[in-house]
């Protein structure tokens, strides 16, 4: 008689896409290639001086969204 009753499965909710660790991760990924890209180019200044700035922030933002779930 158990196999008759029908338990409800939980809703899975489907988080945006700011919420979600994969393309978020790729996103800070990307930052920290173009910091470095800033970095080592020799020919603008205003690239160069805000490499740091890309990078840190990529690599914070790396930090936190590898905390989100799945």
């Amino acid at each position: 008689m158990s196999h008759l009753i029908e338990t409800p499965t939980p809703a899975r909710q489907k988080r945006p896409f700011f919420l979600r660790r994969g393309p978020m991760e790729t996103i800070a990924t990307v930052l920290i290639g173009l910091g470095f890209l800033m970095l080592f180019q020799p020919f603008l200044l205003v690239l160069y001086t805000y490499s740091l700035v890309t990078l840190l922030a990529g690599t914070v933002m790396f930090i936190i969204v590898s905390k989100f779930p799945e």
